[in-house]
């Protein structure tokens, strides 16, 4: 699914993966990260408005999409989010990039998180969408959150139980996720929805699985150490988060955020869940801001 004129893939070599990724237009480089269980193409309506301005860079993460599944390990540290960051610094690199904008959906936001922790002289100014950071989403858990999230719980079970449930019908249960977590009435363009089914194969459950598992673990030990040394994001940190989702229902989100970011703004939009595909001109017009202004 081409995002229209002037825009392009190509794929990366980085030191633990290959990145596929789609590009186009001119300008200040604005990097776009896709959540689960979606790839590049959910900044489809995105994507096309920002390149007016910028120069963006829609990479599939590790695991995901068109990019290639690297073996993981007892630790799952090739799944964890600090992994998945310095896939996308090196990207960035190899396009010419020492410092570039990031905004991030669901897991890409996670991996945004990471970015501004890890490589702060890179994230000139970061965007989160519908999240608060793991750590605080697992230390306060209780019953509504398990149930709202209960996949966090059931894809990061050993011995490949989530991934032969999940294959006996990924269409099925790729889908589900979309309509569960989007608000009432959402629509997806068909389009999109059928390179998320194609891209679902037997190795991206197996690797999306591993992104859940390494969240879980090894991206917790990496959090709890930064929380320990005082830690936050340094850059301006936009948040977007949908009105009728469990963000919203759950968290008092800038307050939540404002732990662990020092320059701290953003609003809930009128959607669920999947803010790009939900609201596009609104994420459009939220980003063209953030990312113009100085």
């Amino acid at each position: 699914m081409n995002f229209g004129t002037g825009f392009s893939t190509a794929r990366i070599a980085t030191t633990g993966a290959e990145i596929h990724l789609m590009q186009g237009g001119a300008g200040p480089p604005v990097l776009l990260l896709h959540g689960y269980p979606q790839t590049h193409v959910m900044w489809h309506g995105v994507a096309p408005a920002l390149a007016a301005h910028f120069h963006v860079i829609c990479p599939d993460l590790r695991g995901y999409g068109d990019s290639s599944k690297p073996a993981s390990t007892a630790d799952h540290a090739p799944y964890s989010k600090r992994a998945m960051a310095q896939d996308m610094v090196e990207v960035m690199a190899a396009l010419g990039y020492r410092e570039f904008f990031a905004a991030g959906h669901d897991r890409g936001a996670r991996v945004t998180h990471r970015l501004a922790l890890d490589h702060p002289e890179c994230i000139r100014k970061a965007c989160v969408m519908d999240i608060v950071p793991t750590r605080h989403m697992f230390r306060t858990a209780d019953q509504a959150f398990a149930t709202g999230y209960y996949h966090w719980f059931f894809l990061i079970q050993p011995d490949g139980l989530p991934e032969r449930m999940i294959g006996a019908d990924p269409a099925y249960y790729l889908k589900e996720k979309l309509r569960r977590w989007s608000a009432p009435g959402a629509s997806f363009d068909a389009a999109a929805v059928a390179e998320y089914v194609r891209c679902f194969t037997a190795e991206t459950i197996h690797a999306s699985c591993e992104d859940y598992r390494a969240a879980a673990s090894i991206d917790l030990r990496h959090d709890d150490h930064d929380s320990e040394r005082g830690k936050k994001i340094r850059c301006p940190l936009q948040v977007l988060w949908g009105a009728q989702g469990f963000i919203q229902r759950s968290y008092d989100v800038l307050p939540v955020w404002r732990d662990y970011a020092a320059q701290v703004t953003g609003r809930a939009l009128e959607c669920g869940h999947f803010l790009p595909e939900e609201a596009p001109h609104e994420v459009s017009e939220e980003l063209l801001r953030f990312f113009s202004e100085d």
